[in-house]
């Protein structure tokens, strides 16, 4: 009886508790990173919906599940409206934004490579592929077409090998997001298959197609509904096939003025979408990451472009997009000292936010908080080892996994 009426006390301890403190044992995944500089303006490192209506601005479109999204205006950078811009999410494949930006510019369009043995040797099971096959010639602008409209991780692959290995290629999108600002990303893998600690936000991913639709094959890949893609050869005629491929972006050719950009789906990540449209001379950028269902990506991107382009001249800007220093850019392949050095503060930074949030939490709940304490530096210690998870890099302690991730299929 004595050990049934102390643990009814700890349950209705810990229920006051919780009630008291809800802000405070928020889960520490869906903040801004610990110790982010304020990337883009103040209000972007704001968790919850930023937007300044002037008189008569349209209201932003109601029922949006997305975690995270992300209105901007491509040619001025200034963000009209957010969510929790700078939150650290799996990106899927709309981190094939960010190899394009990285690896697009070092190859011509018609140079020629045939896919040696091993090239693809390390895909991720269920990936999405465009049909690449080993030893057969691909033009270069076959493979981004594959990246592009397939999302096809192989051609993914093949182009980093082209590269100087998977390896190299990694590091060298992980400078080039470092020289963009876009601090929330780490880059594990170049496809944006499912992988310990690979994360983005809704900023960075903004920030990657802005700077790819400056390019303007990446503008055209983006761009393409459709194409032929090469097959295998007839072996009685010698005549080499080929086959049809379809962008898998819902909303091109769909959504009035749509440019692209790039969208993705994983089992962990869920839907993440970038779309760019023009209308009456003005260009939108949307990220939208993790609503509630795969559809819900486009609709509410839709919704946003729609809301935004109404919005025009109707709202305040609540942040930047910030454009890369001339001749500030890291080389590629190499982060340099600062790049862990910065890291490290990162980890110090989680470190300290958790710590400290665990007895701000106590001391706000009082007499309850007191019952409850041991279960509270609990999920504080497990909410640290979830921060150093979210932002400890390669060879630190601990694993980067985000919480549930299971590698899964690409769209």
């Amino acid at each position: 009886m004595r050990s049934a009426c102390h643990l009814a006390y700890r349950c209705a301890a810990v229920a006051a508790a919780v009630s008291l403190c809800a802000a405070a044992a928020a889960p520490l995944e869906e903040q801004p990173p610990p110790g982010l500089s304020k990337i883009g303006g103040a209000r972007l490192a704001l968790a919850g919906v930023q937007v300044s209506p002037k008189a008569g601005a349209p209201a932003l479109p109601g029922g949006l599940t997305g975690r995270a999204w992300l209105v901007a205006d491509a040619v001025s950078g200034e963000v009209l409206a957010a969510q929790n811009a700078h939150v650290r999410l799996p990106p899927a494949s709309t981190l094939k934004m960010l190899f394009a930006d990285t690896v697009l510019p070092r190859f011509p369009r018609d140079q020629v490579h045939k896919v040696a043995h091993g090239e693809l040797a390390s895909l991720g099971a269920g990936s999405s592929l465009v049909g690449v096959k080993e030893d057969l010639d691909y033009r270069v602008e076959d493979l981004w077409r594959g990246v592009f409209l397939s999302s096809g991780n192989d051609a993914v692959h093949v182009l980093a090998h082209m590269n100087g290995g998977i390896d190299k290629t990694v590091a060298q999108m992980q400078a080039r997001a470092d020289a963009m600002g876009a601090h929330d990303t780490h880059v594990v893998s170049p496809d944006g298959y499912d992988a310990e600690g690979q994360l983005s936000s809704a900023y960075d991913l903004t920030l990657f197609a802005r700077v790819g639709l400056r390019n303007t094959d990446f503008r055209s890949y983006c761009s393409t509904k459709q194409a032929t893609f090469p097959g295998a050869y007839d072996k009685t005629t010698g005549q080499r096939a080929s086959y049809g491929i379809a962008n898998t972006d819902r909303l091109l050719g769909h959504y009035p003025g749509l440019i692209g950009v790039k969208n993705g789906y994983t089992t962990n990540a869920g839907s993440t979408f970038v779309g760019a449209a023009e209308r009456d001379g003005r260009t939108l950028l949307v990220a939208v990451m993790h609503p509630e269902t795969y559809m819900k990506v486009y609709e509410e991107t839709a919704a946003l472009l729609d809301w935004g382009f109404a919005a025009e001249g109707k709202v305040a800007p609540v942040g930047q997009l910030v454009d890369e220093p001339a001749g500030k850019a890291e080389s590629p392949g190499s982060r340099g000292a600062h790049g862990a050095a910065g890291r490290t503060r990162t980890v110090q930074a989680a470190r300290d936010e958790v710590d400290a949030g665990g007895w701000i939490a106590a001391g706000l709940c009082g007499a309850a908080g007191a019952a409850a304490l041991c279960g509270l530096l609990v999920r504080r210690r497990r909410a640290r080892a979830r921060a150093l998870r979210a932002v400890a890099g390669p060879g630190s302690d601990g694993s980067e996994q985000p919480v549930g991730a299971t590698p899964g299929s690409h769209d």
